[in-house]
């Protein structure tokens, strides 16, 4: 399986990634071992998406990254984000 997530860091901005093994993914942006994460702090895993072909999976993650994509899963997780914007501003 390959899988497409998003991070959501306490400062609201999002990090797209793909890999073919969640758990152990997730432990390397907690562990800081990503360049592109390991300066912004804590995060939660907002979403994620499983794919049985590795082309299918990358095409998905290049689609979030695009503007369309990402007012896609605004709409998609809606609900959370209202939630987390209720949370922050309490």
């Amino acid at each position: 399986m390959f899988y497409v997530y998003i991070l959501e860091f306490s400062d609201r901005e999002w990090y797209i990634g793909m890999t073919s093994d969640l758990k152990r993914r997730v432990q390397e942006h907690k562990a800081g071992s990503n360049k592109s994460t390991s300066y912004r702090g804590a995060f939660e895993l907002m979403h994620y998406e499983a794919y049985r072909n590795k082309m299918d999976a990358l095409g998905r993650e290049k689609f979030l990254k695009s503007g369309t994509g990402r007012r896609f899963v605004k709409k998609q997780v809606r609900h959370y984000l209202e939630e987390t914007e209720n949370v922050t501003t309490k």
